[in-house]
Order: C-alpha cells, then structure tokens, then sequence
C-alpha cells in the first residue's frame, strides 16, 4: 500500500493549469493533449455550431458501448471546456449546453427531466424527438446536468441554460423529495418510468451542491432550504467510526445500506460539494482503503473489494479533493496523483498520449457484480483530469475570468 505523505511540504509544488485564470497549458503538455482529446471526441460525428453529444468511449477489440453518449461525461466534459476558457472551450460549451437545453424541451415527457444518456451519431430521430439511449432519469445525472448549465449560465449569461438548470431541479424537487428516514432524495425514475425508492449518497451530494448553486445564481431562499435537506441526508450517511460515508438506504428509503460497496466517488465528492471538515476524513479513508496497483499503475480504485486495477477517473477525484482541501502534505499527494494519471494517459492499454483510459484494465468491478470498468479512452475521465490538473472543482461556480 502506497504511504502518503503527512508532513509539512518542503517546497511549493507548481501546478501546471494552476497558474492563474485563464491560464493555458504549453502546446504538447500532458494537460494540452487531453483537451486535444476531448474536442476531437466532440467533434467525431459533427463540428462547429451543430447541436451533438460526445460518444463517451473509444471502442476497443475487447469493448464497444457504441456511439452512447451518457450525459454525465457530457455535464463534466461541458465543465472541464468552462475551467479552461479559451474561446473555443466556451463556444464547444454553448453547443453541448444547446444540446442539454434542446433533449430536455424535446423530451417525450416533457416535464424538465433529461435521460441518463443519447445516441451521440444523431442527436435527434427524423421527427426532432431525442434518440435516447437509456431511458432512466436518475437524480444523480439530474443534478449533474443541472450544475453543468448554471456553470454555463454563470459563464455567459445566457438566461436559457439557468432556465434549463431550475427546470431539472424543480422535476427533482417535485417528484424525489422525501421524508423518510433521514430525508432527502429519491434515486429518480427507471427507464420504464417506476420510480427508484432508494436514496443514494451520493445524489444527494449532487443535489446539495446543484440547490446551493441555484440559490446562490437566484437569490431564492427556497433553494438554500432544499440544499440543506439533501445535505441532513449525506451527513446522516456517515460512519463516525470507520470515518467514510455509506452508499445510502435500502428501498424503504430508511434502512443505511451497509453491505453494498463503498465506492470513491462518494468519499470524495461529499467534501468537493459541501466543503465540510467535519466530514473531510473520509479522503484519507479513500486514499488508505482504496489505493490500488496492478499493471506497473497506480492510483485508486472505484471499490474496496477490487483492487487490482486503478479507476483514473476516481485518482482524479481524489487528487482534485486532495487540492480543495489543502492541508499538510494534500498538494504533494495530489501531485502523485495527477502523475498517476498522466503515466496512464502514455502507458494504459489503450493509450493514445491523449485521452485517458477508465481503468487500467479490462473488467475492473464496481462492486455490485454487473457494472465494470473497461480500458477504453473515456471522455468523463479525461475531462476529470483536466479538473483535478487545473484545480478545479466542478461542485462549486468556477471563477470568472
């Protein structure tokens, strides 16, 4: 297990992407080449002003998902296009945002919810509808899509993309809102419409940083209310003793789910979105139960109960945890990180020098037996990288320029 570092740092470690607003990485760095990554992704079945989502993996000889196009890697994707901010970033932003804005008006519900992915090949059918992927409209996406539009909004002032943003987050208000148990909210909806009764960590960390975001761009009071009941959900979540947060509830919506996995991202992104040092322990609980080599890499893994491979996305959030945080010795191990991921991005199995793999490997579990990991170029981890790289943090408005 690798031993991380706790002292005081000697040095200043120097971050490039970190330099400043508006800072732009030299021509050829590892930071340079994962955006040169992302914009040809966007641009593989479209370019210029044309509405389009991003496919969200490369295919391999042992993996293809198709041209799927999960909305979450486009929310994170549109973020990490917003941290840089060149001209171009923001004008391939406003086209992912359009996008976003126009399944979600041309949806066959109609209601202000967006689906948990597209088919990126055509955005739309023949007759304007959205050629939907996955039907499912879970809270977590929900929340993502949400903070991805009022990060545009915030960036160019244009009403339509908060407009979007309350639209998600008053269908999530309306229909996941629940006072069971610890409170919170509901997973969302399946994609035959029944409705997910559990509650799930980390849509509730989603959600809080979403509300808070939305009560801050608005003024409303309302959303700083209903920030502060997804967050009585999260902290109930926590175990004191062990110092990591659980997954969330069973399907009563009551019962703490203590045997299913304890999965990265909740550990770390609890302390991105609330910023809390009560709870902030819970990244040195990923770094300690997480930490994963296999493959001549490093990095942290998605689950305790796979470590055989590192999930790249997961070492980026951490790393971008580590650098919000800022105690002793959190750059330094924050910058072995980002090393982490950039050894991945020249030596993982599908390299190319510019995107990132998922994982390290083929079939990396998740911890509930279904859902795995592949070593395929993958647009959320690159764009993750690019957050952590430049310090970033997506759960909070990113600075104007």
């Amino acid at each position: 297990m690798r031993r991380w570092a706790q002292g005081a740092l000697g040095i200043l470690l120097l971050l490039e992407g970190s330099a400043g607003p508006g800072a732009v990485a030299p021509a050829g760095s590892p930071l340079s080449r994962a955006y040169t990554f992302l914009d040809r992704e966007m641009d593989r079945y479209g370019s210029g002003a044309s509405l389009r989502l991003v496919q969200s993996y490369v295919p391999t000889a042992t993996f293809s998902n198709g041209d799927v196009s999960y909305t979450y890697d486009d929310d994170v994707l549109l973020i990490a296009l917003l941290a840089r901010d060149t001209p171009d970033d923001v004008a391939r932003a406003r086209v992912l945002g359009d996008s976003l804005v126009y399944v979600q008006a041309h949806d066959p519900l109609a209601d202000g919810r967006v689906r948990a992915a597209y088919r990126a090949r055509h955005l739309a059918k023949a007759d304007g509808s959205p050629d939907i992927a996955v039907a499912a409209a879970d809270t977590g996406n929900l929340a993502w899509t949400g903070l991805a539009l009022a990060q545009l909004y915030r960036a160019t002032g244009a009403h339509r993309y908060l407009n979007a943003a309350l639209s998600i987050a008053n269908f999530v208000q309306d229909n996941t809102f629940d006072t069971r148990g610890a409170g919170g909210y509901t997973g969302g909806f399946t994609g035959g419409g029944s409705r997910i009764q559990y509650k799930s960590t980390e849509h509730n960390i989603d959600l809080y940083a979403l509300f808070a975001m939305l009560a801050q761009l608005t003024a409303n009071r309302a959303w700083s209310d209903h920030a502060q009941h997804a967050l009585g959900f999260v902290r109930a979540m926590w175990n004191a003793d062990a110092g990591f947060f659980y997954i969330g509830t069973g399907n009563d919506g009551i019962t703490v789910n203590t045997g299913d996995p304890t999965p990265e991202d909740v550990q770390t992104w609890s302390f991105l979105s609330t910023r809390l040092a009560r709870d902030q322990a819970s990244i040195d609980w990923a770094l300690e139960n997480l930490s994963a080599t296999g493959g001549g890499f490093q990095g942290l893994s998605f689950e305790i109960r796979d470590r055989t491979g590192v999930w790249f996305e997961g070492t980026a959030h951490a790393a971008a945890a580590l650098k919000a945080r800022n105690l002793s010795g959190d750059a330094r191990n924050a910058a072995q990180l980002i090393a982490d991921i950039e050894t991945g991005q020249a030596q993982a199995p599908n390299a190319d020098g510019k995107g990132i793999d998922a994982a390290s490997k083929d079939g990396l579990d998740t911890g509930d037996g279904s859902d795995k990991y592949f070593a395929s170029l993958h647009i959320g981890a690159t764009a993750w990288y690019a957050l952590a790289k430049q310090s970033k943090n997506p759960f909070r408005l990113l600075p104007r320029h």
